[in-house]
């Protein structure tokens, strides 16, 4: 088999193990800078030794991200085949319906792939430039693994400017982006083309079923609520209100129509989160269960000491509406903030609204979230559960 091979000069410590090989770990000669974005390249040491398959980009930071430990390993559709049957066998494993994420990036040897499953249709979010070139072996292979009726791609992350992508999105087989999705036996709607990210946020599963077992006879506040994840399986589980807080209107009006599918109801409200906590604490409005989902406040290292502030913040507030004897979830998906500092600073938050809170509960992403145990950064999902004074 011939292919580039790129070289780990000796003397340099490349993360042996890990799927991440950096710009700087590797003799980033002019031939090596030439390599197009994307290809598959042997990685070698200077003394001939393997350190495994990979693609290439020279424009990432990241330069190589290893597909196998050993060279010349043949990427084609029977590769993905056996990598996404694998995937494909620990979920039905671990779940009994067919709603979860299929795969999980390098948590399932694919580096820069994410599928999204809902029963018969998939999305597929590409983010790196190597599994851009692998798109068709990859289609060929959820063909033959799943013969799914539609395949969204949902390639329009901003990230992928950095891997010199362009953004879009679009099918791939099939028709149709509105879909039903069952979780903890509640029955969501998502639009795949129109929503975040992949549609759905399949990470919060068991943070939500948690949530959801404290809310009976319990007023809730569902801030950042998307389309109603946690506050509808709070309704479903018998809590008196349901208020589901958003800045956009058509997520909230899939919560609503979901919760007509459920048969409970939800008190949608549009605003601005930020000033509609300030408005609620200003009227003293107060629930029982307070849960704060919020986007990516840290989405690069420059950002963190922002982004931890506004983390702080959002925590005092969100405990500032939260009544006594009440419980607070604060979430973050920032990969960028360490656990040890986004506890902190919510602890902080907690601090000046003046409430004394218990941490009961820390969580992160579900199990169809797999984390490589060399890879820290894949475990991005923060939960952190209080119960207040």
């Amino acid at each position: 088999m011939s292919r580039k091979t790129v070289i780990l000069p000796k003397g340099r410590r490349a993360r042996i193990g890990s799927p991440w090989i950096f710009a700087n770990e590797l003799k980033m000669d002019a031939a090596t800078k030439a390599i197009p974005s994307g290809s598959i390249v042997n990685v070698r040491g200077e003394d001939g030794r393997a350190f495994g398959t990979g693609y290439f980009n020279a424009r990432s930071l990241i330069a190589v991200r290893l597909l196998a430990p050993d060279c010349d390993v043949a990427i084609d559709a029977d590769f993905f085949v056996a990598r996404i049957g694998q995937a494909l066998h620990l979920r039905q494993t671990l779940y009994d319906k067919p709603f979860y994420r299929l795969v999980h990036a390098e948590g399932d040897g694919l580096p820069g792939l994410v599928i999204d499953r809902f029963d018969d249709v998939l999305t597929i979010q590409i983010g790196s430039a190597g599994m851009e070139k692998q798109l068709d072996p990859i289609l060929a292979a959820l063909d033959a693994a799943l013969k799914p009726r539609t395949v969204i791609l949902r390639n329009d992350a901003p990230s992928r400017a950095l891997e010199g992508l362009e953004s879009y999105v679009r099918a791939a087989k099939g028709e149709g982006a509105r879909i039903v999705v069952m979780e903890n036996g509640c029955r969501y709607f998502a639009d795949l083309t129109g929503g975040q990210k992949t549609g759905w946020y399949y990470d919060q599963r068991d943070n939500r079923a948690f949530m959801a077992s404290l809310a009976k006879g319990k007023s809730v506040l569902d801030a950042y609520s998307y389309s109603g994840g946690f506050g509808l399986l709070a309704a479903r589980a018998g809590a008196k209100e349901v208020v589901c807080l958003d800045s956009s209107a058509p997520a909230l009006a899939l919560a609503e129509e979901s919760a007509r599918a459920n048969g409970v109801t939800i008190k949608p409200v549009k605003a601005d989160v930020i000033e509609e906590l300030e408005r609620l604490i200003a009227a003293g409005e107060k629930f029982d269960i307070v849960i704060a989902d919020p986007p990516p406040f840290v989405k690069s290292k420059k950002d963190l000491e922002p982004g931890a502030k506004a983390y702080r913040k959002l925590a005092r507030m969100a405990a500032e509406v939260t009544g006594r004897s009440g419980f607070l979830l604060v979430a973050s998906c920032s990969h960028n903030i360490p656990p040890e500092r986004f506890a902190a600073e919510c602890a902080a938050g907690m601090a000046r609204s003046g409430r004394a809170a218990a941490l009961i509960r820390q969580a992160g992403a579900g199990p169809d979230h797999p984390v490589h145990p060399l890879l820290p950064e894949s475990a991005y999902l923060k939960a952190l559960v209080y119960a207040l004074d």
